[in-house]
C-alpha cells in the first residue's frame, strides 16, 4: 500500500469546529467534490456516538473501509461523519476510544488504498489530543469555529461573515447596515443565514443594497443584540428607544442590575473615555468606530495606560470607537454626573426594595434627557 501523502497533495480531509452549520456546509461540499460517480464509491460512516462502545464500533468501521480497495479499482471515498467522541468528554477520552483512534492513525500514517481519500468532519474537537495533531501533520485540515463575543475583535469577524453571506446572494451593505446586522445577532452564523435570506426575500430583484432601516425593520434582535441596542440608543441619547427596549428586556427576565453593570455602565464610562480623550488631545470625531482605534494607536502609551482592559490584556478599541462616533451629544460633566448617577442606581438596586424597572426608568431618564441647558 502507499504511504500518505505529504500535505498539500494529501488524500486526508478535516473539516473541524465549534460553527455546527458551516463544518456541516463545507463537509458536504468537500464531499461531493470527493465522491466518485457510482453507488459503490463512497462508504459514509456516522460518527455520532452516544457511549464509548459505539464511538470504538465506529472507529473500527472506519478502519475497514479504508482498508478496503475500491471496486473496479476505481476511487473511494471514507467519510466519519459528525464525529462527537473528539472533544474533551467522557467518551472522548475512554480508553476503548482512545485505543481504536490509535489504530486508525496507523493505518493514516502507514498508507492504505492510493485512490481512497478519507475525510472526517467534527464539531467540538479538543485540539489538544494527539490523534487531531497527527490530523495537522498529515492532512487538509480546515476548522470553522463560532465567534466568541467574549474575544477581541469579533465584532470584525462577525461583519466579515455577514459580509460574506450576503455576496453569496448578490447583497451589499449601506453605511452602517453591515454592522448593525452583524451586532444585531450577535455574530451567530445560522441566525445571520436566515436573516439575510429574509432580507433577500424582502428587497426582492430590483433592490441589492441592504439600508440601516431595513436592518432595524426586518433582523430579529438576538438577546445580545437587544442589549447591545440599549447601549447603542444610550449612546446616541434617543430616550425614548432606551426606554423601549428596557421594557423589552425587563419584560424578557433580564436581570436589573445586570443590564446596569453590562450594559449602561459600560456606555456611560466608554463615552466619558472617549469625550475625555477627545478633548485632551483634540481628535476628531471618527467616521466609523475602527477609525477611532487607528487614532488611539498614534497616541503615547501614557495616554491609553488608565482605559479599562478585558481579559486578554487589550483595549476593547471597537467599543470605545463607538463611543467616539456619538460622544459629541454629550458634555464632559453631563458623563461625570451620569457615571456618579450609575453608582447611586447600583446602591439603589441592591440595598431597597424600589421596583428595579422604574429604577433604571428613572436613571435612563436622568442621563439621556435634554435639559434646557442643552438646548
Amino acid at each position: 500500500m502507499a504511504a500518505a501523502k505529504p500535505k498539500g497533495s494529501s488524500r486526508i480531509h478535516v473539516v473541524v469546529g465549534s460553527d455546527e452549520s458551516e463544518v456541516k456546509r463545507a463537509a458536504k461540499q468537500l464531499a461531493d467534490s470527493l465522491s466518485p460517480a457510482g453507488d459503490f464509491g463512497s462508504d459514509i460512516i456516522d460518527g455520532s456516538a452516544d457511549y464509548a462502545d459505539h464511538a470504538a464500533q465506529r472507529i473500527n468501521q472506519t478502519v475497514e473501509a479504508l482498508l478496503t480497495f475500491p471496486f473496479f479499482g476505481g476511487e473511494k471515498l471514507v467519510w466519519l461523519k459528525n464525529v462527537t467522541f473528539l472533544d474533551d468528554s467522557p467518551t472522548g477520552r475512554a480508553e476503548a476510544v482512545v485505543e481504536n483512534l490509535e489504530k486508525l492513525t496507523e493505518v493514516l500514517q502507514t498508507g492504505f488504498p492510493e485512490k481512497t481519500h478519507f475525510l472526517l468532519s467534527a464539531i467540538g474537537v479538543d485540539k489538544r489530543r494527539t490523534f487531531y495533531k497527527t490530523l495537522q501533520k498529515l492532512g487538509d485540515v480546515s476548522v470553522f469555529d463560532a465567534i466568541d463575543p467574549g474575544k477581541s475583535g469579533w465584532e470584525q469577524d462577525a461583519m466579515d461573515v455577514c459580509r460574506t453571506l450576503a455576496e453569496r446572494h448578490d447583497l451589499a451593505f449601506d453605511g452602517d447596515a453591515l454592522e448593525l446586522c452583524a451586532l444585531f445577532t450577535g455574530g451567530d452564523r445560522r441566525t445571520l443565514e436566515n436573516e439575510i435570506e429574509k432580507l433577500d426575500l424582502f428587497l426582492g430583484k430590483n433592490r441589492r443594497r441592504i439600508t440601516t432601516a431595513d436592518v432595524r425593520s426586518l433582523v430579529a434582535l438576538s438577546r445580545s443584540g437587544v442589549i447591545f441596542e440599549l447601549g447603542n440608543a444610550l449612546a446616541e441619547r434617543n430616550l425614548t428607544r432606551c426606554l423601549a427596549l428596557l421594557d423589552q428586556l425587563m419584560f424578557q427576565g433580564e436581570s436589573a442590575i445586570g443590564l446596569l453593570l453590562a450594559t449602561i455602565i459600560p456606555t456611560v464610562r466608554s463615552l466619558l473615555i472617549a469625550k475625555d480623550l477627545m478633548s485632551r488631545y483634540k481628535l476628531s470625531r471618527p467616521g466609523q468606530p475602527f477609525a477611532f482605534g487607528r487614532t488611539l494607536e498614534k497616541l503615547p502609551a501614557s495616554a491609553l495606560a488608565h482605559l479599562p482592559r478585558k481579559k486578554d490584556g487589550t483595549v476593547n478599541l471597537y467599543t470605545l470607537g463607538l463611543a467616539a462616533v456619538h460622544a459629541h451629544r454629550y458634555r464632559l460633566e453631563e458623563l461625570r454626573a451620569a457615571l456618579k448617577a450609575c453608582l447611586d442606581a447600583n446602591v439603589r438596586l441592591v440595598t431597597t426594595s424600589l421596583d428595579p424597572a422604574i429604577v433604571l426608568s428613572q436613571l435612563l431618564v436622568g442621563i439621556a434627557a435634554p435639559t434646557p441647558a442643552k438646548r
